[in-house]
């Protein structure tokens, strides 16, 4: 695995529209040059790549005052889109999904046995990017087989509560901090890895990505009711098939009287689940924990020791987990 990002010079200053770049360029090169028996399959994944929001966080948070990345954070950043590639392709396979970011899923075209063990390859590919590093053991706080760990139990509590209609808010939280969360707070607390000041900082940046992730997820459950499958680039109205329960029909389930019992006894239709949603402000009350989360990342955010710049792109991203930008 050789490319130009591998053999940047550790002195070379790098602005953060070059670092994007070189990123994307990487992952591409990854998927494109995979060993011949796979690269038909990986080679497909590269239209369905996404925005590179994981990506970009990392970028941004290691951003030093200078304006200037530092090499290695494109390695890292790069190897944390893999392996968010990675969970895509095992989602994929589980929710048996035939279209992802308006393309044919790896497990529609290729079969769930070839979408599998593509999924493992990713994962494996990201841990030797990460351990590529020239230096890596400056990286070890990162400990990004931890955050893998913490991805693959979040998917497993999910998968465990699959039609658990007595599901609590707190339960729920818990999965999507692992499912979802994780990955997020891994790109934020990488990047900040990069900074002179990060003693003062990290935490704070570590924070930051956790309370994104959980705004990425919240408001991603409420497309799933809002738009339809042309807007999204992926099936909507999709979660309770599957067997997933979200916070909006968490919170319909608790305050529509027999609702819960309907669904346990006879079954609901998704008709009648959007208009208890609706009823009960399902959605509202998403929202309503969507800004909790915004506001306690806003103040964090002006608290990083860090110029306006810098902090404008932070709030960018924050906004685009909350779909307000």
């Amino acid at each position: 695995m050789t490319n130009k990002t591998l053999n940047l010079n550790k002195n070379e200053c790098i602005t953060y529209d070059k670092a994007i770049q070189l990123v994307k360029d990487e992952v591409d090169n990854i998927l494109s040059t995979s060993p011949l028996i796979i690269r038909g399959y990986t080679k497909h994944l590269t239209n369905s790549r996404g925005k590179f929001i994981r990506a970009m966080s990392v970028i941004m948070c290691a951003e030093k005052e200078d304006g200037n990345i530092h090499p290695d954070a494109i390695k890292i950043a790069a190897a944390i889109e893999i392996l968010h590639l990675a969970t895509l392709v095992h989602d994929d396979v589980i929710d048996n999904a035939d279209l992802r970011r308006g393309e044919i899923t790896l497990q529609k075209k290729y079969g769930k046995r070839t979408a599998v063990i593509c999924g493992d390859y990713l994962l494996c590919t990201a841990l030797r990017l990460t351990t590529s590093i020239e230096n890596a053991g400056d990286y070890l706080k990162l400990n990004m087989p931890d955050y893998m760990g913490k991805v693959c139990l979040g998917e497993l509590n999910q998968h465990i509560n699959n039609t658990n209609l007595n599901l609590s808010v707190y339960q729920y939280l818990k999965i999507i901090s692992g499912k979802t969360a994780a990955l997020f707070e891994a790109s934020f607390y990488a990047g900040a890895l990069f900074l002179e000041n990060q003693k003062t900082d990290l935490n704070k940046y570590r924070q930051l990505g956790f309370y994104i992730g959980m705004i990425f997820q919240l408001t991603d459950d409420c497309i799933d009711f809002e738009n339809t499958r042309d807007e999204a680039l992926k099936p909507v109205q999709s979660d309770y098939e599957q067997g997933v329960i979200t916070l909006p029909l968490i919170h319909a389930l608790k305050n529509l009287g027999g609702f819960k019992d309907k669904a346990k006894q006879e079954g609901v239709t998704r008709e009648e689940i959007n208009e208890a949603v609706k009823k009960t402000g399902g959605l509202d009350f998403t929202r309503i924990m969507v800004q909790k989360y915004h506001n306690k990342s806003m103040k964090l955010i002006t608290q990083l020791d860090a110029h306006d710049i810098k902090k404008d792109k932070l709030i960018l991203i924050l906004n685009k987990a909350a779909r307000l930008a």
